[in-house]
């Protein structure tokens, strides 16, 4: 697996501010790059997936942590084209 461009870890966080940080986090990224999202089962999994499809980031990872959490694999722009 390729190395990340950038991590953030939003299991601190609760939705909507789950998603507003990976989208900050993105902004730093330019298009193509790769950023890797640590986060909690339950809505934050459930939603941020979606809204990043919504604005056209292409999710290329979903993987259950051993301790509950989440990993989202993620690439800036990725459904743009």
């Amino acid at each position: 697996m390729n190395k990340a461009d950038a991590t953030i870890d939003i299991t601190n966080v609760v939705c909507p501010i789950t998603f507003v940080k990976v989208k900050a986090a993105l902004e730093e990224l330019d298009d193509g790059q790769t950023l890797e999202v640590r986060l909690n089962d339950g809505e934050p999994i459930q939603n941020v997936p979606r809204s990043l499809k919504d604005e056209e980031h292409k999710v290329t990872g979903v993987k259950k942590n051993e301790d509950g959490t989440w990993t989202l694999t993620v690439i800036k722009g990725g459904l743009a084209n």
